[in-house]
């Protein structure tokens, strides 16, 4: 299994609009994206100030899985809205044995 953790600062400009509306977006790939096994979207509560904004934790079979997704249409979609909101991101990707 591989595990793909992205974490985002978003841009003060129409922040709380923007969170709502990328967690949105970035569920609706659950069962549109064929290899996604599973994720797990998050908005910060903290307030410490290396927080990021928001998180996603999701699930492969394996590397190809995680590929496939990353060029599928529907998540280049949430990408292009994603970069034009976001201030930076940060990834983790490593394999997970059962």
């Amino acid at each position: 299994m591989v595990v793909h953790i992205v974490m985002f600062q978003f841009k003060d400009e129409n922040k709380e609009a923007n969170l709502i509306q990328a967690k949105q977006m970035l569920e609706s790939l659950m069962g549109r994206v064929p290899t996604l096994r599973s994720m797990d979207v998050g908005v910060n509560f903290s307030p410490e100030e290396r927080a990021m904004d928001l998180s996603i934790i999701t699930t492969f079979e394996d590397k190809e899985g995680l590929e496939s997704y990353a060029v599928h249409p529907e998540h280049l979609k949430v990408v292009d809205f994603i970069k034009q909101v976001v201030e930076y991101s940060k990834v983790v990707d490593y394999e997970k044995t059962l």
